[in-house]
């Protein structure tokens, strides 16, 4: 059994190694372009066909794992996308597979999606030069005690956001924040002594600074839960080996109050006090449906032995 999950590992890696080698330099190139000719129509043109190259590719990520591996991917949504509209998506965050898991919902549904990614994953190769060309923001991650040494720092991933959402503004998108700001992990859990069961404490700066600098273009906020069936969560590797059964990915659509695009969170306390109470709001009926899901699991998985 090794063995075989092994060869399906290394032959799916070396299909997405050569769909990304395919991609990879026509996406780098119209990045360039972008990059050095300040001319809008241009960039705009390039914008398009880096997008498209990124969406062809995931769509071929898409076939791999499906004929690849055994998963299952249940999608569970009170939403019908568009991809002319912009959506705003929070998660939680658990794993890699997490990824292939949204493109799976999204790709060629709604939007290309945008993520706000940790600085370091621009040294990966190949992919972080695609998440370059892509305009994905990199987020530097200070530590407390780097903060308390250089408080000058301080607010510098929200100056990030800020101009990464200034490039939205053209063209629909899908901006994907993972507001725990990390994968959770009991251990985590238990340094933080998170108030929830089964999710860390979220983070609203980011989300705030999205909703605050696109407005009335991000009217839509879809709320992404993702649940791992089999008890424990996967690596990607379980992922690539086919040792995935099923995913759950469950989406709400979710109403937010038009008072909070409109106000200031880094300079007003009273806003941002009311920004986080509804962020907490929100984590909390995310903590309560993820056990919902649990149990929905649970109930159909002992219906199917009584069946059996």
């Amino acid at each position: 059994m090794l063995i075989i999950h092994l060869a399906r590992a290394v032959t799916i890696c070396l299909m997405i190694m050569l769909i990304t080698l395919i991609g990879i330099g026509p996406m780098l190139l119209m990045g360039l372009v972008k990059a050095l000719v300040p001319i809008r129509p241009l960039q705009r043109a390039c914008s398009i066909g880096v997008m498209w190259i990124a969406e062809t590719w995931a769509e071929g990520l898409k076939n791999i794992f499906r004929l690849m591996t055994p998963t299952v991917w249940d999608i569970r949504s009170d939403v019908t996308l568009d991809r002319e509209q912009s959506y705003l998506v929070v998660s939680n965050h658990q794993s890699w597979v997490d990824i292939p898991a949204l493109v799976e919902v999204f790709n060629r549904r709604a939007p290309f999606f945008k993520f706000f990614l940790k600085k370091e994953l621009i040294w990966v190769p190949l992919v972080g030069l695609a998440f370059w060309a892509l305009d994905y923001p990199f987020m530097k991650r200070y530590s407390k005690e780097h903060l308390e040494r250089y408080p000058e720092d301080r607010g510098k991933d929200l100056e990030i956001t800020r101009r990464a959402c200034e490039k939205f503004h053209d063209l629909p998108v899908t901006v994907v924040n993972f507001l725990e700001g990390t994968r959770f992990t009991p251990a985590k859990h238990r340094h933080q002594q998170s108030p929830y069961r089964n999710l860390l404490k979220p983070k609203s700066g980011g989300v705030a600074f999205v909703m605050g600098a696109l407005g009335e273009q991000m009217r839509y906020l879809l709320d992404v839960t993702i649940v791992y069936p089999d008890g424990s969560v996967p690596g990607f590797w379980h992922l690539l080996s086919g040792q995935v059964s099923r995913v759950v990915v469950d989406i709400r659509s979710r109403t937010v109050p038009p008072e909070l695009f409109l106000g200031d969170y880094a300079n007003d306390p009273v806003f941002r006090d009311t920004f986080q109470a509804w962020v907490r709001d929100l984590w909390e009926a995310k903590d309560a449906r993820i056990d919902e899901l649990k149990r929905d699991i649970r109930h159909r998985r002992g219906r199917h032995r009584d069946d059996a």
